[in-house]
């Protein structure tokens, strides 16, 4: 039966966890305090703190804010679901959260992308970084960015939410667009089409300048001194990890929710679910934060 007048969804994937909610609750809140507590503490330390703007701790600073801007599209939505016995989220919830976490994938890849050119600027044309990296050129990626992952989720959302419904289960612990997508009752070889385009265009955009970047900066690294080596490694470390960390989280998510290539146990697949949109933004201010020693020199004489 159609179900397309259906004021909300329902998530099947929550387990019965009894008291053990109280605990999981703990959890996922202090998780979601250190997030908040260590992406924040970075902003603040790169914004009150002339000596750090330049254009790599813009970048920083952009990616500290898309920390925040993912954590908190879930981290809340998630403890109400944990206190809850009836698992069940309205639709226009449903859709900005999706708004909001697809969002904060696109931005992440590109924030990431630009970093890597940045970095690229440096290590292999230090003498030429100053004109070609400026602070307002800086901030001009940063604002083209944010709007192309916002226009090109809204159109995903957009054309998500024209689709009348079937049904109103969701087999995941958050809303997501292709989950939707699935319930409908009608057509939607133009979703498929725009959604797998929307993959094409969230990984070929970043990887370009990605590649190019790194490319360049190993010839360098080959060809150059100890200290160009020394140099690229302390700056390039932080942000491979954290690339490396966010693509195998987006590539499992994508291959098991639109392919369902993966079989993995329901648990395994729950805790693998949640991996790239809990671990990143614990991870990104650690990395940062504690391996690049110009923000390490900072944030102590902040806290003096």
């Amino acid at each position: 039966m159609i179900n397309s007048t259906s004021s909300y969804f329902i998530f099947s994937t929550y387990l019965p966890v009894g008291a053990l909610r109280y605990l999981f609750f703990m959890l996922t809140a202090v998780i979601y305090m250190f997030i908040l507590i260590s992406n924040t503490s970075l902003i603040v330390v790169i914004c009150m703190n002339r000596s750090l703007h330049e254009p790599m701790y813009v970048f920083l600073c952009s990616l500290f804010v898309n920390e925040l801007y993912g954590s908190t599209g879930l981290f809340p939505f998630l403890l109400l679901q944990i206190l809850s016995d009836v698992h069940t989220v309205s639709r226009p919830l449903c859709f900005l959260q999706i708004f909001c976490l697809y969002t904060y994938v696109n931005v992440e890849f590109c924030n990431l992308a630009v970093m890597s050119y940045d970095r690229y600027l440096a290590i292999c044309c230090p003498l030429q970084y100053n004109t070609r990296m400026m602070w307002n050129k800086a901030v001009t990626f940063i604002i083209v960015l944010w709007v192309y992952s916002s226009v090109k989720c809204l159109v995903t959302l957009l054309l998500t939410i024209r689709l009348p419904l079937c049904g109103n289960v969701l087999n995941n612990l958050y809303c997501q667009n292709f989950l939707v997508v699935k319930l409908a009752c009608s057509d939607t070889t133009v979703n498929n089409i725009y959604g797998l385009f929307g993959i094409f265009l969230t990984v070929l955009v970043p990887l370009l300048p990605i590649l190019f970047s790194y490319t360049k900066i190993l010839k360098v690294c080959f060809s150059g001194s100890k200290q160009t080596r020394q140099k690229a490694v302390s700056t390039c470390t932080p942000h491979l990890v954290s690339l490396l960390n966010f693509s195998f989280g987006c590539l499992f998510e994508t291959l098991h929710s639109r392919f369902d290539v993966i079989k993995f146990p329901s648990e395994l697949r729950i805790l693998l679910s949640l991996y790239f949109l809990i671990i990143q933004p614990l991870l990104n201010p650690l990395m940062f934060g504690l391996q690049m020693s110009t923000i390490r020199n900072a944030w102590k004489l902040a806290a003096m």
